[in-house]
């Protein structure tokens, strides 16, 4: 029994945290030749096995053709935590499986959530990444309604942390993109994109709002203080040779987004362009068991025109969350972001169970208001942490991080990786 009550002990301390960051870390897939699931499922145990193995029960009978479309659901309290919102408490709902033949078809996944923090912030998401059958369209959302706060710091990388002030703000984004493939691995299409940031205002009553850098910048910029939205629509390209979307050993990713901005549209206050360029690359060691490298570029520029405050690149805010692990989001902030990340994965047990990871990433920023540049100053990070295998159809973990950055440290815990 000594076995099967390791594994209790580790899926239950771990089952909740899996569903929490879900909706900062579904996977991002995109169009394949072929969505292999990683690790092998004949010769993994996940954390339904493991349950099965408590309660002495029988395997489950060998998949049918219907069962392998299915990568699997679940609806479950989600616990997480992150230096910019603390301890988070909610409930996940998420999907996970293909709308084709598995060996022509990416899987599909679609994410949930509501939740609540220790730092009186409420959210509502609903995210997704899906395919149709063998590629031919990948249709993505991502969708926020927060009732949410931010510490806000300084443009660029110099940015001192004593001069931190916290702001409390309604957010609500809404992004649809749709691809359409045009050769094998690779799509081609656009989007629309909208947010807002609206009733901002002071974390606390006494901090010296007046000089806060969401105040300064609307000022210095001509944007309402108090309110300020974003409106566009998007070209964008990507090409894809990963193993698996959602836990990758080998392949490639690489996307890009170019977006524009118009004043007007949608109540838009301002008119400017985004490019935004995502490359990933996935090298698998021989061995008995799975190890892996995984190299992450990720740059994001305000190429023309004057952004909001809250809407310029900045650490943390990506679709999912989950740059610069050792930082509270936002901690960073600027016109232009230009980061890179490498990390060493490495299964502890043959039937992949067990996992962990080491990780070091920087990152540089850009602000035309004080001239800074990118790569005049980085700000680095480092950490490590452990992985438990959620489903090994999907070949989702449960994953728990501790980073340490500049002057700035974190616990994440999270389902999937990050990235």
């Amino acid at each position: 029994m000594a076995r099967p009550r390791l594994y209790l002990l580790l899926a239950g301390a771990l089952i909740a945290a899996g569903g929490s960051d879900a909706r900062a870390q579904a996977p991002t897939p995109a169009p394949a030749p072929a969505a292999t699931t990683a690790p092998d499922p004949s010769a993994s145990l996940d954390v339904g096995d493991a349950w099965r193995l408590i309660r002495h029960k029988p395997p489950p009978p060998p998949d049918t053709p219907e069962d392998e479309r299915k990568g699997g659901r679940a609806f479950v309290p989600t616990i997480s935590s992150k230096p910019s919102t603390g301890l988070t408490l909610g409930i996940g709902a998420s999907l996970a499986r293909f709308f084709g033949p598995p060996e022509t078809t990416q899987i599909s996944s679609m994410l949930g959530s509501v939740s609540a923090s220790a730092k009186k912030q409420a959210s509502v998401t609903a995210k997704f990444d899906v395919f149709t059958e063998a590629n031919r369209l990948h249709a993505g959302g991502d969708n926020r309604f927060q009732w949410t706060s931010q510490d806000t710091y300084g443009l660029g990388t110099s940015a001192s942390p004593d001069a931190v002030i916290g702001a409390r703000f309604t957010h609500v984004r809404v992004y649809e993109t749709a691809l359409f493939e045009v050769r094998d691995n690779v799509g081609i299409g656009g989007g629309v994109h909208f947010a807002s940031h609206t009733s901002i205002r002071p974390g606390n009553p006494e901090s010296p709002w007046d000089d806060a850098p969401p105040n300064a910048y609307a000022r210095a910029h001509g944007f309402d203080p108090e309110s300020q939205q974003s409106a566009g629509v998007s070209a964008g390209a990507e090409i894809n040779t990963r193993d698996n979307p959602i836990n990758a050993s080998r392949g490639w990713l690489a996307s890009a987004s170019y977006r524009a901005f118009f004043k007007g549209l949608l109540g838009g206050d301002s008119t400017w362009q985004e490019l935004v360029v995502d490359v990933r690359h996935f090298v698998s060691v021989p061995g008995e068991r799975r190890r892996t490298f995984a190299f992450w570029f990720y740059s994001d520029a305000a190429v023309n025109g004057v952004a909001p405050y809250f809407d310029l690149p900045a650490i943390g805010m990506d679709t999912y969350g989950r740059t610069g692990r050792g930082y509270a989001e936002g901690r960073f902030r600027g016109d232009g972001m230009v980061y890179g990340e490498v990390e060493y994965r490495q299964s502890l047990r043959r039937d992949n169970f067990l996992g962990m990871v080491v990780f070091a990433n920087t990152s540089t920023y850009s602000s035309r208001d004080t001239g800074e540049k990118v790569f005049d100053a980085f700000a680095p990070a480092a950490g490590a942490g452990l992985r438990v295998l959620f489903s090994k159809r999907s070949g989702a973990n449960l994953c728990v991080d501790f980073a340490v950055g500049r002057q700035s440290h974190g616990l994440y815990l999270a389902l999937q990786e990050a990235f």
